[in-house]
């Protein structure tokens, strides 16, 4: 559905993409959509000449009543003669404001054109046919509208004729589709009774409906709000592609969202480069431009030679995107194989791939009932809210804040399996803990090598990372184990968790990023006491897999990930400081393992069960694992 069509005005020029309201006309099948879209032509006096009669007389010819959806059926007949147009987008005129009215199949086989029609709409049209009543593809195609972010709706009860215009048949309707549409979050403009055949309630007034007060369709029209103008928003400049033109390196792509100027400043995510706006190119114009809005493509060359590439997004630093490698996604499933646990896929956020693997299905949403359940996998047509691990860094928006760069489509190389919608939710926004902001840095060595310190200390260094559920029985193992070592001899020492937080990160609170950020420092520092030649045990929950992850990598070889193992139960029934208490009563938000997540690890160096042990068990098993990874091979 890239074209439109002007049927009206061909040669006169069409307004900017932020002065169009673009309407998706949604329905089950043969409730009359694009009926409803020839009677709104007919009525305004909108139909090339000859049109109505060229439907006439292939009607007489079929020897059928006379049908206003072959008005689409006409223009799909120009399509194929090769002429430049898309049957189901058609530009409409109605006073001050133009419109593209986007015809969306209603069948069930061709929901992906749906969404994809749905997906660039401000606002929703959708028909219910009075003698059918409301339909699953009346309640789906709402609910799909609404996960899109389509908020500005009308309905249309469409072939009242069928129900001799019955005012109680109406009202039935209009209370049971209302009461859905409130339990999805949507007020609609209106709830129209129409004869889009007979032309009752479309442009005018119906006079066998006298019972009806409330707009005409056509007068409906003007009531949709424009969204709010993407212009206005954080820029957003998802890169197409970079190209080498004459010396210069030109960054291409289309601006969804903001205004770039000449001189600005970006940050590419996720790469975190910056540089400034050189130029604005242009081609067969009288020089370059120095702005550029959102809708429009762009080439831009920038003042420094910095390697980025496709996929990733510029934006102005105050307001860039966030950057994370795990988020919630509310998916709507199209393949015919069911989404599982533990699947891996290929994403699609906005031009750039990636690998990806579904980390849990949170729940499965029936769209009838408006409830929720367990489930284990996503079968055709479901939509579920599910947590998904990409194989790098990703750069995107919450949905709710930047639609266009809040999706994602889940593909096999070109076929699309599903899409959705993303938010970070409970997890932290990694990019801070990836900037690095300091310049013109340079190392320095040290004058004692490795070799040395461990000769001296007759022992390997290393961090021995104890990562587990509030209760698990970290610290107290820890320091037992601190003991131990140290009664042997070991070079070794603890950062605990809570001793940590008194000094080095007293500034860091318990939001996402600052657990993220407290897991950063703790694991440079970790690594650099190891450096110094040190067994370090740390003791923090660390419940995000990505921030051990950058601690193993702050320690290369020499970082261990030991898995403290207790259930939530047992943490919960030793609850040695009153935490789960007080998180159950809600004084503690985003407690992990209650209200916050905790990953385990996928596959640590040693796991340590602390469930009906005791204490001197545990730390036997952990004297054992030190002696076998940390002697010194002399």
């Amino acid at each position: 559905m890239a074209n439109a069509q002007t049927i009206a005005d061909p040669v006169k020029a069409r307004p900017a993409p932020e002065q169009q309201m673009r309407v998706v006309i949604v329905g089950h099948v043969d409730h009359g959509k694009s009926t409803l879209v020839g009677r709104l032509f007919h009525d305004t006096g909108q139909l090339p000449d000859g049109k109505l009669e060229a439907i006439e007389e292939m009607c007489r010819r079929r020897g059928m009543p006379f049908e206003w959806a072959f008005l689409m059926d006409s223009l799909k007949a120009e399509r194929d003669q090769g002429i430049t147009i898309d049957t189901s987008q058609i530009w409409f005129r109605h006073d001050a404001r133009e419109y593209v009215l986007i015809d969306a199949p209603g069948h069930r086989e061709f929901i992906r054109n749906m969404v994809t029609g749905a997906s660039n709409a401000d606002a929703a049209l959708l028909m219910i046919d009075a003698d059918q009543g409301v339909r699953r593809q009346s309640r789906h195609h709402m609910y799909l509208l609404q996960l899109l972010g389509v908020r500005e709706v009308a309905v249309a009860v469409n072939k009242m004729d069928l129900v001799d215009y019955d005012e109680d048949r109406f009202r039935a309707i209009e209370a049971e589709y209302r009461q859905y549409l409130e339990g999805i979050g949507i007020t609609p403009r209106q709830i129209i009774p129409i004869s889009a055949r007979e032309g009752d309630n479309v442009a005018t007034t119906s006079d066998k409906m006298d019972w009806y007060k409330g707009p005409t369709i056509l007068e409906t029209l003007p009531q949709f709000e424009h969204p709010a103008s993407a212009a206005e928003q954080p820029l957003r400049l998802p890169l197409q592609d970079v190209y080498k033109f004459d010396e210069r390196r030109i960054l291409a792509g289309r601006i969804e969202s903001g205004t770039l100027n000449v001189g600005d400043e970006l940050v590419f995510s996720p790469s975190n480069r910056t540089a400034r706006v050189e130029s604005i190119e242009s081609w067969n114009t009288d020089g370059n431009a120095t702005t550029a809005r959102a809708g429009e493509s762009v080439g831009i060359t920038l003042d420094e030679q910095i390697f980025v590439e496709r996929g990733e997004i510029a934006s102005h630093e105050m307001a860039a995107p966030i950057e994370s490698d795990v988020f919630h996604a509310r998916l709507f499933w199209l393949a015919e194989t069911p989404l599982e646990i533990g699947a891996t896929c290929e994403l699609k956020i906005g031009p750039k791939r990636v690998d990806a693997v579904v980390e849990q299905i949170e729940r499965v949403i029936d769209i009838d009932a408006l409830s929720d359940h367990d489930a284990t996998r996503v079968v055709r047509d479901e939509i579920a809210d599910v947590v998904i691990r990409t194989s790098q860094l990703v750069a995107f928006d919450d949905h709710d804040n930047l639609p266009h760069t809040g999706r994602i489509v889940v593909v096999d190389r070109h076929l699309t399996l599903g899409g959705g919608v993303v938010s970070l939710g409970i997890y932290p926004d990694q990019r801070q803990a990836v900037t690095v902001r300091g310049t013109n840095l340079t190392e320095v060595d040290h004058r004692v090598d490795p070799a040395r310190r461990v000769a001296r200390n007759r022992h390997k260094p290393g961090v021995l990372w104890f990562t587990g559920l509030s209760g698990a029985g970290k610290s107290t193992l820890a320091m037992a184990l601190e003991q131990r070592l140290f009664d042997k001899g070991y070079q070794v020492y603890v950062l605990d968790g809570d001793n940590v937080r008194t000094g080095l990160n007293a500034n860091l609170g318990f939001s996402p990023e600052d657990r993220a950020e407290n897991i950063r420092r703790v694991g440079e520092v970790a690594a650099l006491l190891a450096d110094a030649g040190l067994i370090v045990i740390t003791a923090f929950i660390s419940p995000y897999r990505a921030d051990r992850d950058r601690a193993r990598e702050a320690a290369g070889d020499t970082f261990h990930e030991v898995f403290i193992d207790a259930d939530v139960a047992t943490c919960e029934s030793r609850d040695p400081k009153g935490l789960y208490k007080r998180a159950r009563a809600g004084d503690i938000k985003e407690f992990t393992g209650i209200s916050a997540p905790y990953e385990e690890p996928a596959d640590p160096d040693i796991s340590v069960d602390t469930s009906g042990r005791s204490i001197e068990e545990c730390v036997d098993e952990l004297v054992v694992y030190v002696t076998e990874n940390f002697s010194n091979p002399r």
